[in-house]
Parts: C-alpha cells; structure tokens; sequence
C-alpha cells in the first residue's frame, strides 16, 4: 500500500494543508426548494454504536402495506437535448498539524493561489459552530459519519478524516467529509451538515476516527470517537444443531431457543413458518443440511421473515421470494431464489417496511424479466424487484442477480424510510430491464461500489439523492440502453469516483429536465458512441459528456477519461457546449479530461451498438500504458494503492486482479 504524504499531495494541488483557506464554490450546495414540506415524523435509530443518532436527515412517512402488494414506481426519464453511532468525543480547539483540509473529495486552494476568490471579513455568521457527530449503522466494511453545525454562512469550513485500528498509533487519511446544504424535495427535508463515509475497513473491528473542522473564519475543532465495524453474520460457537425433514419442521421450530442451528434434510417444504428470534449474540439460522446437495431443499411461494430478528436463512431454493419486511440483523445467504409471476409482484428478496442491518450476500437470485425492448422502462412490460431495502444499515453483497425491472433497489417516494447508511458491493447484474441499481432516495451515505453491470437499460438511479453523499464507487457498466446514471427528479450529492462505462450513444450523461446538484466527479472513464431508441427513449448520438441540466455552480467534475467511436469529442456540460477536448478543457471544470478510446482496454472489446443483444460480460481493465493510465486525482481512502505516478482513471488499477463478483466460493 502507498503512503499519502500530505505535503506530496499540497504540492500537486490534491489537498491543501490547514494553513489554506477553501475554495467555497468546491464544497457548497444548493438549496432545492422544489419538494414540498417535512415529513411529520422522525425515525429512530436503534443501533447506535453509542449515544444517539441527531441527524435530522433521517424522516419518516407512514409504512408501505404490510402485504407488499403495492409496488410504488416514480421512475421518470426525460429525454436527451436537441442538440443530440456514536456521540461526541473530545473537543480541542484547533486542529493537529498536517491535518488535510479540503471542501469536497480532494481539492482546495488558497485564495491567493486563485484570483477568483474574494476576501472575506470574518463574521460571526461566517464562523462554523459545530454541533453533535454521529455514525450510524456501521456496517461491515463502511462507517457512515455525519456532523452537525451551525454557521459558516460563506460555506468554506472543512472536515478532515483520519482513522486507524484501536489500539494502533499508525493513523491512514480519509476521504474528508462532504458538505451537504439543508434542503427539501419530494416530501423530505435534510439539515446543512458535513457528512461522508470511511471505507473498506475490517468486519468486527473497532476504529479510533478523528475529525478535524477547519474554518479560516473561526470555529475549528477536531472531534475523537470509536466505531466498530459489525461482524460477519455467522452461527453462535457451539451452537445446538437440530436435524429437520418436511415432516418434522413445524415441530422442531417450536421448540428453537435462539442460537439454535436447525439445519433441513433434502426435501419440498410445504411450510416454513420462522416463528422465532434469535439475539445479536445467538442467531436462530435455518440452513440447508451439508447431507442434502444443493438445490434440494426447496421451497414454492413466499419464504416470510416479517418482524424476524437475528435469524440466518441459507443454502435454501426458493421459487417465489423471501420477504423479510420489519426485521432487523437478518442475513439471507447462499440461497437460490427463483422469482414467480405469481408471488408478490414477481420480486426476490424485499421488505416493503423497514427494516434494520440484514445481510443479504451470495445469492442466486433470478427474475421474469426478458432482455427485449418491449420490457423496457416504468412502463415496459417487466415486473418484480430483485433485491429490494429500505431502512438503514444494510448490507447486500456478492449477490447474482438477473431479469428484474430493478435488480437491486431502495424503496421510492414516502415509502422510503431512513434510507441511509447501506452497502451494495460487488454484485453481479444483468438484464435489468429498467434500473441495474436503483439508489433513489437515499438520504445520507449509501455506497454502491464495485458493482458490475451488463445488458441494463439504465445503470444506477439517484432519482433523487436527498442531499447526499451517494456513492458510486468503481462501478463498471457494459452495453446501458439509454443513460448510466440516472440523476433525476432533482437528486443533489451524488459521488461518482472511478466508474468504466461503455454503452451506445451519448457517455457520459443524464437527460434529467431538473437540476442535479453538488454532483462531485473523478476519474470515471466513459466511452460511447452511436444511439439509437429504446424503450421510447434515445440514448443519444455519441457525445462524449451530455449533462446539460448539472448546477456547475455546486459541482465539479474533472479528471475523466472520455471517448466516443463516432471520431468526434462534443458535449454539453450545464449551459457549456465543447467541440474538443481543449475546449471542454478552457470552458468547464473538466480542466484534466483525457481522450480515450476502445483501444485504452488489455483485451478485444466490441462496441455495444446493437443495445438488445444479450452480450457476454467484458473484461474492461486497462491495458499498461493505456491514455487511461496514470491522469487520476488522488483520493484519500478511495486509491490509496495505485502503481505509477498516478491514480488510473475507471473501475481497475493496470494489473490489479478482477473484483470478486457475485456468489463467492
């Protein structure tokens, strides 16, 4: 692993040391005033690490039908532009030295570097005044962190991040904090706040994180706190194991006690009634029997986890779908689930209330949904969401998923309660007829990472992010109908970091008709070329960017790698138009782009121009000495690895091995 020197990273203008006074317009962003009120009441958290979750993000609306039998669907599309837990810890008062500081993922300036940025008297509105830090839901790999405050009306104070194990002295940077403007839209209202993400940490392992508030007006503070990682959902030590048949299931579950192992025989069951919890420390699993091969233990319609707690189901076949609705810390693993027109709404693994901390990891789950245009969009002829969340902490990873109108999905519009904190890793999916990842309505640090996609009419969905951040990290993409990332209905702070897309028509865009706000991009790599029409809705002709709705006012983009097969390099950045790479380069924030093409790829890639072919799944990693290679921003926490004089740009480093995606050994 490298070590980031922060004067090494100040020298090249990737983070400025706490003597820099922040670039305002980095960090900022803007109100959206076009939802309409508060929801009434305020969920609670029930998982705290310690102390109490005050974010004000978190709303709350009533609960969806109990039955899931609705299936609320706001999608909407546009269409392309003419011209194609824990409390506070220790206060001190400034921060320790070397502390980076930076208004958004890396980049600051001081304002005598930057003649565009004024002086500004130091007023006491001026002055950040800090309020209660929180990090809740720790998940497994990630720790969502969110800090609260008042002032800083001119919006130039930072936060900082480091973090290491507890008990060591050696501290790694993070990804400083991202600012998030109060707002309200579609019936959700969110508080001004700094909030971000550490990632890729340890399951079960407890981390020291200091938080540094640096603000040249007044007001700096760093912050210490603990947070522990959750552990791997796994049986209790020495766990009683009780032998079950289809005969004999409905008697040995009345007798469960909560650490029991009930593992079921070869068989089609009739009846899996759960009617017992488990405990944090003594899960209740029902597992598939090591006797019994795989796909033997089966199960038609509805495998029902409602008000479940602590209970592991895996290795199962179901032909319908697990519901799993009002639960917390279940853990769905290793199960075959076979979605049926019939059960619920053609779905796989959903809870349609909310639900707490489930792990929903190395499943095989397969839908209805046919790859033809006809499916389509909201309104194609497509049912059923694959793996769908709502509520805070959850965890779905490794999953093969195929055939849904969503693959994977939150829940939208007032049904979307406390959707924060939650994990989407390494996932392998295809053939999604409307969204390969639909992350609408995330309220606060949703990370969709390294994620591959192929034959999907959109990509990811943030239809909207409410405030923000929304992780895209490392995501890669392969032949998207029509845009590959949906960032509609006014989404504001969405993150895309070192996403590959290759897909027909315009690369890089999103045909939103309302403002997409506090957007922050690096080192993505998009690659288009010519369009066509699909589901009703054109993807464009081949410009290499086509974000003509993006607020350039609160969000930067820069150091991507962009192409088009078409031969030209056009585009549209918010009400920017470029016709080469050098103009794109003087007249948008896009001041270190690249020009690539299919040949930045080790192997042989064909251009997916036929978007309705069932292609096979690429291998999109750079080739050594690719124009991709080597022109990255470094990112605290995000490419901490990188070989050569630089990040790469996309999904994968030259000579890294693949992601494992999918069900793992």
């Amino acid at each position: 692993m490298r070590t980031i020197d922060l004067n090494f990273l100040a020298r090249r203008g990737i983070v400025a040391l706490t003597t820099s006074v922040a670039l305002a317009a980095c960090g900022g962003g803007g109100d959206d005033t076009a939802g309409t009120s508060a929801q009434a009441a305020t969920g609670t958290d029930a998982t705290q690490t310690t102390g109490t979750d005050t974010t004000a993000a978190e709303t709350a609306a009533t609960n969806p039908a109990a039955d899931g039998s609705a299936n609320p669907n706001t999608e909407t599309y546009g269409n392309p532009p003419a011209d194609t837990t824990s409390a506070a810890g220790s206060d001190t008062t400034s921060p320790p030295a070397n502390t980076a500081a930076a208004p958004d993922a890396t980049t600051t300036a001081t304002a005598a570097a930057d003649p565009t940025v004024q002086a500004t008297a130091v007023t006491t509105a001026n002055t950040s005044v800090a309020g209660a830090v929180t990090a809740p839901h720790p998940t497994l790999e990630n720790i969502s962190l969110e800090w609260a405050f008042s002032g800083d009306a001119n919006k130039n104070g930072v936060v900082n991040v480091r973090y290491r194990k507890a008990g060591t002295t050696a501290w790694s940077i993070g990804m400083p904090l991202r600012r998030v403007q109060g707002g309200t839209n579609k019936g959700f209202t969110w508080a001004t706040r700094h909030s971000g993400s550490v990632f890729d940490l340890t399951p079960a392992t407890t981390y020291d994180i200091e938080l540094s508030l640096v603000d040249p007006d007044g007001g700096a503070t760093v912050r210490t706190l603990q947070v522990a990682t959750r552990a791997v959902p796994a049986p209790m030590a020495g766990a009683p194991i009780k032998a079950a048949t289809p005969a004999t299931f409905a008697s040995v579950m009345s007798g469960a006690q909560p650490g029991d192992i009930i593992e079921l025989g070869a068989g089609t069951y009739t009846s899996l009634n759960i009617t017992k919890n488990g405990t944090a420390a003594k899960p209740l699993v029902i597992r598939r029997a090591a006797s019994a091969a795989a796909g033997s233990v089966i199960y038609n319609g509805e495998l029902s986890l409602i008000s479940r707690q602590y209970v592991h189901v895996s290795g199962l076949t179901v032909n319908g779908r697990i519901r799993y609705n009002s639960s917390i810390g279940v853990a769905i693993t290793r199960n075959t689930v076979n979605a049926n027109a019939s059960v619920g709404s053609g779905d796989g693994i959903v809870t349609w209330n909310v639900s707490q901390d489930a792990y929903i990891a190395d499943n095989t789950v397969v839908g209805t949904s046919v790859w033809a245009n006809s499916s389509l969009g909201v309104n194609g002829n497509n049912r059923g969401e694959g793996i769908l969340v709502n509520g805070p902490g959850h965890v779905v990873m490794n999953n093969r998923v195929r055939g849904f109108r969503d693959n994977i999905s939150l829940l939208e519009a007032e049904n979307s309660l406390q959707q924060y904190s939650i994990d989407i890793l390494n996932n392998e999916l295809s053939e999604a007829a409307d969204d390969g990842i639909e992350a609408d309505y995330c309220h606060h640090n949703c990370r969709i990472m390294r994620n591959r996609m192929t034959n999907v009419f959109t990509g990811m969905s943030s239809q909207p992010g409410l405030g923000g951040p929304t992780y895209f990290i490392r995501n890669v993409a392969y032949n998207v109908a029509y845009v590959p990332f949906k960032l509609y209905n006014g989404s504001q702070g969405d993150v895309l970091l070192h996403n590959t897309i290759v897909k027909s028509g315009d690369a890089y865009s999103s045909y939103a008709g309302a403002v997409i706000g506090n957007l922050y991009g690096r080192n993505n790599l998009f690659i288009g070329g010519p369009g066509g029409t699909y589901g009703g809705y054109s993807n464009g002709s081949g410009a290499v960017i086509q974000l003509s709705d993006l607020d350039t006012t609160t969000s930067n983009i820069n150091y991507d790698a962009l192409g088009s097969t078409t031969g030209t390099f056009t585009g549209r950045v918010g009400g920017t138009r470029f016709t080469s790479l050098a103009t794109l380069k003087s007249g948008t924030t896009e001041k270190n782009a690249v020009q690539v093409d299919l040949s930045v790829f080790a192997t042989a890639i064909s251009f997916p121009s036929a978007a309705m072919t069932q292609y096979p799944i690429p291998d999109l990693r750079l080739r050594a000495g690719a124009a991709a290679a080597d022109v990255g921003q470094v990112i605290p926490n995000i490419n901490d690895g990188y070989a050569g004089v630089a990040p790469d740009a996309g999904a994968y480093e030259v000579g890294k091995a693949l992601p494992v995606y999918g069900p793992r050994p």
